[in-house]
């Protein structure tokens, strides 16, 4: 190898000279040191690649399992057949005393018997919402509005969406009535209520998973609620 006082590199190849620039030489340089990088690059390209397959094929599975082995029909936070989620004994929250209330506005721990539990709010608007213990894919929140129909008698008229449990598409609703009735404290109340099941276009239709025809006057159920203290 040979240097000139130009700073031109030359190698001598077969009794030739040939003659390098540093530009060429800063270029090979590059090139030569780029290389670990870009294999780097690729071997990250195919591990991300890699792992989204995964990531994939993951999710269709935990699709096919919750499709085969979840619920059985239309799930909805209104009926036990609709997959009831409890485990075990039912919540129960220790005995508290505070305050008295005079009216039911506040948060509630409601059992509806082999329905499941839910908390349910109600509001001094006169709305009010719930979440029941049903899973989320076939629909566990319902809504609707109240009012004051005596002293410490209340009723509600409350509707929830019901969605098929493998497609997740919508699939009907539900309307649920019901009478509470509050205690002398203010802090627990009872009551009785009716629900009718509706398919998208308004026809009344049995409750997810129960036998045909749906019963004319509706389905009976009970609640039993405690207030969840501030």
């Amino acid at each position: 190898m040979i240097r000139d006082n130009t700073g031109t590199v030359g190698i001598k190849a077969e009794g030739r000279a040939v003659s390098l620039s540093p530009t060429i030489l800063r270029s090979k340089a590059m090139t030569i040191s780029m290389r670990p990088l870009l294999e780097r690059s690729a071997t990250q390209q195919n591990y991300s690649g890699d792992s989204f397959m995964k990531t994939t094929l993951i999710g269709i599975a935990a699709t096919a399992a919750l499709s085969l082995f979840g619920l059985s029909a239309h799930a909805n936070c209104a009926y036990p057949s609709a997959g009831n989620q409890q485990l075990g004994q039912p919540v129960q929250f220790p005995a508290h005393q505070f305050m008295n209330h005079e009216g039911i506005v506040g948060t509630w721990l409601v059992n509806y018997g082999p329905v499941g539990q839910a908390f349910i709010q109600w509001h001094s608007d006169g709305t009010e919402w719930e979440n029941i213990t049903h899973p989320s894919i076939g629909g566990n929140i319902c809504m609707g509005s109240w009012v004051a129909t005596g002293w410490r008698t209340y009723s509600r008229n409350h509707f929830g969406w019901i969605f098929d449990s493998t497609s997740g598409l919508i699939a009907g609703y539900f309307n649920e009535t019901e009478t509470d009735t509050l205690s002398q404290d203010g802090n627990s109340y009872t009551g009785t209520n009716v629900t009718i099941f509706y398919d998208m276009g308004g026809n009344v239709v049995p409750a997810p998973g129960a036998p045909s025809p749906a019963p004319a006057d509706g389905y009976p159920g009970t609640s039993s609620a405690v207030r969840i203290e501030p």
